[in-house]
């Protein structure tokens, strides 16, 4: 085998961190396993609604201007519905993240007067203004259109306020957030969210349950909409999209929902009917291919980085030792210092702009400056090697994915060992 300390000596990795972390994977050997077996799983549903849909290399082709009879977009919808648990889906490139897919879902809806309820506490920064938490005279609220949270409780719905507030008000739909955002608290997992939604139904049979999916996909095994809830919605550039789908998002569901949230996106009466595909079927369909293993490589990262950052003394969420939910590690490290390099060896350790030194700054949708380590083939992925976070007390890090554990663990070794130089 090739001497690899050339390579150690050239990205400053130190040998104390190698030991550390190759003692590290040891340990955790059998939760690596438990993770492969949970990709083998979600590896056959995929390959199941492809083989139902009869994927073949016509599907790949392109459309351009209105998109009218784009066979492949319609056969990769179907394919999300049936991987996701709903009656249909939305999955385009016009949507341009998350967020905007949110945005679509929340303005397709709601209308005048109605309530909009997060019992998941405050949303997710790019979300404030679209609700008009943060002023905008494009918002939710602009449009009269009311909002009201109701905060989690250690880490967990507080049922016995979301009772109360729905047997007093009339609530239009409910957002549920699964990841944890830029806060501190735990993801949400299924078993919960199956418990606050039969708490909801007990009260409201007809109030619109939404989630947040993003950054949850193929980590667990069931989804939201198969313990009840009516709408999914979640980004390409994250779990689904494998690293490969170049820009884009979704939306799942109940099919009269996708029919209105595709009727806001494009046009009332064409809806799902149009959007060109512009030759990005093949891209979203390989990258769905992948995205098992690609989500399982990210939990390796995730878990490894839990372990080692532990053991070096930072706190974590989630422990190494704890339920999945997403993709996110928190790294807690309680100055503006280790956070800055630490992002910075992540940086180093990305196969794109490496050479780059990330450096807090300003962005459009958050109050605080973020600094952000995003060496990725397509700009701002979060399956890829990454990590961000505000710079404000306590000076956490989000970090996610990897394509493979293998680059997951290299950047490992180069960011712990850029805040141990």
């Amino acid at each position: 085998m090739q001497d690899v300390n050339k390579y150690f000596e050239y990205f400053k990795i130190k040998k104390e961190v190698v030991t550390l972390v190759e003692k590290s994977e040891e340990e955790l050997q059998k939760i690596f396993k438990e993770i492969d077996n949970n990709a083998f799983l979600n590896s056959l549903k995929v390959l199941q609604a492809f083989n139902k849909e009869n994927i073949s290399e016509t599907d790949f082709s392109s459309t351009t201007g209105y998109g009218y009879n784009d066979v492949g977009r319609d056969k990769i919808e179907r394919i999300f519905a049936n991987i996701l648990g709903g009656e249909d889906a939305l999955v385009r490139n016009q949507f341009i993240s998350g967020t905007h897919a949110l945005t679509v879902a929340l303005f397709a809806f709601l209308r005048p007067n109605d309530t909009l309820l997060s019992i998941t506490g405050l949303p997710y920064d790019t979300l404030h203004e679209v609700i008009g938490i943060k002023e905008n005279s494009s918002s939710l609220q602009s449009y009269n259109i009311n909002y009201s949270q109701i905060d989690l409780i250690n880490d967990d719905f507080d049922y016995d306020k979301i009772k109360n507030y729905l047997e007093k008000n009339e609530v239009k739909v409910i957002e549920i957030q699964r990841s944890k955002g830029y806060s501190t608290r735990k993801s949400i997992d299924i078993e919960k969210i199956e418990k606050v939604i039969k708490l909801i139904r007990s009260i409201n049979k007809n109030v619109i349950i939404m989630v947040d999916n993003c950054y949850c996909e193929f980590v667990e095994n069931i989804t939201p909409l198969e313990v009840g809830a009516d709408v999914i919605v979640g980004s390409l550039i994250k779990n689904l999209g494998g690293g490969i789908a170049p820009n884009g998002a979704y939306i799942a569901g109940k099919k009269e929902l996708i029919l209105l949230a595709s009727e806001r996106l494009t046009v009332p009466g064409e809806g799902k009917e149009v959007g060109p595909s512009l030759g990005i079927n093949k891209s979203i369909l390989q990258g769905l291919y992948h995205a098992p293993y690609v989500v399982a490589s990210s939990l390796k990262m995730a878990i490894l980085t839990s372990k080692v950052m532990e053991k070096i003394g930072k706190k974590v969420e989630p422990k190494w030792n704890e339920k999945r939910v997403d993709i996110v590690q928190n790294i807690i490290f309680g100055n503006e210092k280790d956070l800055i390099e630490y992002c910075r060896g992540i940086q180093f350790a990305s196969a794109v702009d490496a050479n780059s030194v990330p450096e807090p700054t300003s962005m459009p949708g958050y109050d605080d400056k973020i600094i952000m380590a995003s060496g990725s083939f397509t700009q701002g992925s979060s399956i890829e090697i990454s990590c961000d976070g505000p710079i404000r007390e306590p000076y956490a890090l989000y970090q996610q994915g990897s394509l493979t554990y293998e680059y997951g663990k290299l950047a490992v070794l180069i960011a712990v060992s850029n805040i141990l130089n």
